[in-house]
């Protein structure tokens, strides 16, 4: 997985150019239970990009892009790409015992239609998702529709809201690959107290501040 920082201005979301247990030996990360709560991948030697709320390991295939805003250094979207499309992903603070994603999908719904859109629900991997169609313009000036796919997995006091753009969701039955991918991020939650919703910060690597 190869790590590439971008400006708002060039990491577009839609550019397709743009529970381990420790042991002696760890064993393989199970791909069907995860993304992952920070305390059940400790001590299990995989080496992952620490982004803070979210840490991504190493994914075949995925290049994960950061999308940053140059004038305060602050990340904006965290994003693992493909040559057949994308998986944008964001933590936020929950209920310890909730289900933020019941209480968030109507409104993103909901959102989406107001902005000329609509969004349909299907049963998937981590639930009940969405599947949205919106208009966009592209540069020349002609309407295009944007399909996405919106999954939400709640966690221990966090919830983490993934898009998947491109083939994923436009065919999400028959490219479990990126499902996949996913399942392998890892939330860091953290201790400090945060309003329901509130995004969990990230920030970038330690490593990549040098990139200019």
């Amino acid at each position: 997985m190869r790590f590439r920082r971008k400006s708002d201005e060039a990491a577009q979301p839609g550019d397709k150019t743009a529970g381990a247990t420790p042991d002696a030996a760890p064993e393989a990360t199970d791909e069907r239970t995860g993304p992952f709560d920070v305390s059940q991948v400790e001590g299990d030697g995989i080496e992952r990009a620490d982004l803070g709320s979210v840490l991504v390991p190493a994914i075949a295939d995925r290049e994960l892009r950061l999308q940053v805003d140059e004038s305060t250094g602050q990340v904006r979207a965290v994003m693992l790409a493909g040559s057949d499309g994308a998986c944008e992903f964001q933590a936020f603070a929950a209920p310890r015992n909730g289900d933020l994603w019941s209480d968030v999908r109507p409104q993103i719904a909901e959102d989406l239609t107001r902005r000329g859109g609509h969004a349909t629900e299907r049963e998937g991997r981590w639930g009940t998702e969405l599947v949205c169609q919106m208009p966009v313009q592209r540069p020349d000036g002609t309407t295009a529709t944007q399909p996405s796919r919106i999954v939400g997995i709640n966690g221990d006091r966090w919830m983490l809201r993934a898009s998947f753009l491109g083939r994923p969701a436009i065919d999400p039955d028959a490219t479990s690959e990126w499902e996949d991918a996913l399942a392998q991020v890892v939330v860091r939650r953290g201790d400090a107290a945060m309003p329901v919703g509130e995004p969990l910060p990230v920030r970038l690597p330690d490593d990549a501040r040098r990139v200019r």
